[in-house]
């Protein structure tokens, strides 16, 4: 069988796997290139029967169901709404529709409009108001992560014998070693820590002058991956691994947090062959990398089958937020674009396919949202949430398996304190009742309000994609004459957000905005710290990385404190003892 398109191998010297899984770790298997179906056919397995694997010339061995299913999260980056074939994209994701068509496709799913909270809410089932992420993503310099008092999925899926990895970019902060995905309930991690990089290098710069490798191996820079390997293979070279090591006997969590299709835009030249007819070079290269992420995903598809996962597995697929056209990306017929609580910049691709849905091949339009993973994985692995764990999510797994009405009936999209950019917002145009300069979203059934400064809200269509400049696009420029700061629509009837209803409907608004409010006094303070100059790469050996060390003086003042502490406890302890030696000797004189 021919090499899968999209792999690349090192080495030409022909060799049976056998020695690979027996002899090499999993770390050496990555330098072979994807595993194709010959090479898994011919794997290690021919002298002696290991669980679930198979053997030249048989089928895929099928292992003893285990009531735990294995999970696949696999979270694409910056892909538009548009950008996947069954919605009428110009490029091809054969796999993707496959994988979606034989599953459920989830066509009223919600994710946040940028990196770092989608990845936050994911993990651990809360809205940005109950993590203090509220405002934009974690920088490289801040000293700031994912607050470490929060239970996350992985941690909770330990608990109930899951191994859990993670591959891909991770983006929820790690300047303390506390922080890393390692510490945070994956028993392995391979992957960025930042929010983007290049492709081939791995490098990445904040600023002039702030620059470093950014590839881990678990808590260490992976300095011997440096190699030119694109990142969308080299992650599914690394998936295939973990698969051709691990008992399918045992229940497993793989996150596979691609860092496709996200700038800057790099593809290997081949996947450029097919996209010639398009004109704009951004929305071509675009084309390439979404091509090639599809043919990975189809790898990762392949090894769960080959492996003896696939039976007994939950794969569910997600973009983690909307596309960004000036980078290549299409959201139409949705408004606006990532970065924006318009519908283009939050309403995702997203479909789970397995063998274990009880209703497969249908499209759900019940609303859904990415908190809402956290419950339901942690339900299906028959893990407990504890009941003090205040989440945001829902358990929706028998709206997607079996066609259920959801539990959901709103979304908190977000409420951003920091972002008060709209210089007509007031209190008097929210009534009273809210401060419109603040932005923020929610969406009530099939209401949603916006409020503040929503920043880029056009919409802009497929043809567009030309070499001439934005201004030249098309002619649904919004005026912004007026100064409004508060938007109402009904999104079932008007998903394309053209008609604003909040001066129709002023009774909605007002019932929108105390909603608003109810949530406002359950958030938590922001965490965006400023940048902290220790953080240069430079002063780490060139790698971003953990740097954060507390202060000398307040080291010696807690020691003093806890030295102080354990002197008098120990103080105490001996009057104690001396009393209770003394009472001691009273009742044996007494009794006596």
């Amino acid at each position: 069988m021919a090499l899968p398109p999209c792999a690349h191998w090192i080495c030409s010297v022909k060799m049976t796997v056998v020695g690979v899984l027996a002899g090499f770790s999993v770390v050496s298997l990555m330098t072979f290139g994807y595993l194709s179906l010959d090479s898994l056919k011919n794997s290690s397995l021919e002298g002696k029967d290991a669980p679930g694997r198979i053997q030249s010339g048989e089928e895929p061995q099928q292992t003893q169901p285990n009531p735990q299913p294995h999970i696949i999260f696999i979270l694409a980056d910056d892909q538009g709404f548009r950008d996947i074939g069954y919605h009428g994209s110009e490029i091809r994701t054969p796999t993707l529709d496959k994988l979606a068509a034989e599953g459920v496709k989830l066509e009223n799913y919600y994710v946040q409009p940028i990196c770092s909270p989608s990845r936050s809410q994911f993990i651990t089932g809360k809205y940005q108001i109950h993590t203090g992420l509220q405002h934009s993503i974690i920088r490289p310099s801040q000293p700031n992560c994912l607050p470490l008092d929060n239970a996350t999925l992985p941690q909770k899926l330990k608990e109930v014998g899951y191994s859990t990895h993670m591959v891909g970019k991770w983006h929820l902060g790690f300047y303390r070693k506390e922080c890393m995905p390692t510490q945070r309930g994956f028993d392995t991690f391979f992957g960025s820590l930042l929010g983007s990089g290049d492709y081939y290098t791995h490098y990445k710069c904040d600023s002039p002058g702030v620059c470093g490798y950014d590839l881990y191996e678990n808590d260490d820079a992976a300095w011997n991956h440096d190699n030119g390997v694109y990142s969308t293979q080299m992650y599914t070279q690394r998936v295939q691994a973990i698969l051709a090591a691990h008992d399918p006997r045992k229940p497993i969590f793989l996150y596979i947090a691609y860092q496709a299709v996200h700038s800057p835009l790099q593809a290997p030249g081949k996947y450029f062959e097919n996209f010639r007819s398009i004109i704009n070079i951004n929305r071509r290269r675009y084309a390439a990398m979404l091509s090639c992420l599809d043919e990975a995903i189809s790898n990762v598809t392949l090894a769960l089958k080959m492996y003896g996962y696939y039976n007994n597995s939950i794969i569910i697929y997600s973009s983690d937020n909307g596309g960004q056209p000036m980078a290549g990306g299409s959201n139409w017929p949705l408004r606006g674009s990532k970065g924006t609580y318009w519908e283009g910049g939050i309403r995702a691709i997203g479909f789970v396919h397995s063998p274990l849905l009880k209703n497969p091949g249908f499209v759900c339009r019940e609303l859904l949202h990415i908190t809402d993973w956290y419950p339901t994985l942690v339900t299906l692995a028959e893990g407990q949430i504890d009941e003090n764990t205040q989440l945001d999510g829902y358990d929706i797994w028998e709206t997607i398996s079996e066609g259920k009405r959801s539990p959901r009936v709103d979304i908190l999209h977000n409420i951003d304190p920091i972002y008060i950019k709209a210089r007509n917002g007031s209190w008097a145009a929210g009534f009273g009742i809210w401060n419109t300069a603040i932005q923020s979203a929610i969406r009530v059934n099939h209401w949603k309000l916006l409020t503040g400064n929503q920043g880029y809200s056009e919409w802009v269509p497929p043809q567009s994609f030309s070499n001439m400049g934005p201004n030249r696009w098309h002619s649904e420029r919004v005026s912004w004459t007026g100064g409004k700061t508060v938007w109402l629509f009904n999104i079932t009837a008007d998903p394309y957000e053209r008609i604003d209803l909040s001066n129709k409907y002023p009774d909605v608004v007002k019932q929108l905005l105390r909603r608003l409010s109810q949530f406002n006094k359950t958030a938590v303070p922001v965490r965006y710290p400023p940048k902290d100059p220790k953080s240069n790469p430079q002063l780490n050996g060139g790698v971003w990385g953990p740097w954060y060390k507390e202060d000398e003086n307040k080291k010696k003042s807690k020691t003093s404190k806890m030295g102080q502490k354990e002197k008098k406890a120990k103080a105490k302890k001996k009057a104690n003892r001396k009393k209770g030696q003394s009472s001691n000797c009273t009742s044996r004189f007494t009794d006596a």
